[in-house]
């Protein structure tokens, strides 16, 4: 239980003066948003942080639940969306510790969170052609900067997030590693979009 209660004050310290305003979608959604759906539909931004996967899916006439652990950061969110009007529903969640609710969507979006027991569940709440976009850490590549977390129980190994998807039809998927000019793309990183069958 203190392990807990430690990880939601880190994020709720961490979340203190967040500039939800500011917040930009994760590369993933923001450079395959022409699959979206056109009529919009239901989307939960998972682990939202300050919801710029949210606000972007709101202005394309989602209704999104911005679920994430931290309390303070979905206080910033709550006057946000009470000044912008913006159909995002802030929601609560340690999803680590309770899972995923009973709730279908049309897209799920996932950025720089890594909870793999979870991806079962994710799978399950996306309605039938539902689309998910996944965008992460990944294992670091040797002579590259390893941003992001030290510890690899929070980054993918090579193919990783492949195999994680396995059940769902790929759309897109991305891992740079060192390959090429390491001076382009998206290092250390993994993405994918996919699509329930």
């Amino acid at each position: 239980m203190v392990a807990i209660a430690d990880k939601k004050a880190k994020w709720n310290e961490a979340y203190s003066d967040a500039d939800i305003a500011s917040a930009l979608p994760a590369l993933v959604l923001a450079e395959n948003d022409f699959v979206l759906p056109l009529t919009g539909g239901d989307a939960l931004d998972l682990a939202c942080g300050r919801a710029g996967n949210a606000q972007f899916l709101a202005r394309k006439g989602f209704v999104v639940d911005a679920l994430d652990n931290s309390k303070v950061v979905l206080q910033h969110l709550s006057q946000f969306i009470d000044e912008t009007k913006l159909l995002i529903n802030p929601v609560l969640r340690d999803v680590e510790a309770e899972g995923l609710a009973d709730k279908k969507y049309d897209v799920i979006v996932v950025s720089y969170f890594l909870y793999r027991d979870l991806f079962p569940q994710i799978i399950k709440q996306l309605k039938p052609n539902g689309l998910l976009f996944y965008q992460t850490w990944a294992s670091p590549c040797e002579g590259l900067e390893a941003a992001g977390p030290k510890s690899q129980k929070f980054r993918l190994q090579d193919g990783e997030l492949l195999s994680l998807c396995a059940p769902l039809k790929t759309l897109f998927y991305s891992e740079n590693k060192s390959l090429g000019d390491t001076t382009r793309g998206l290092r250390n990183e993994a993405m994918i979009v996919a699509k329930k069958k």
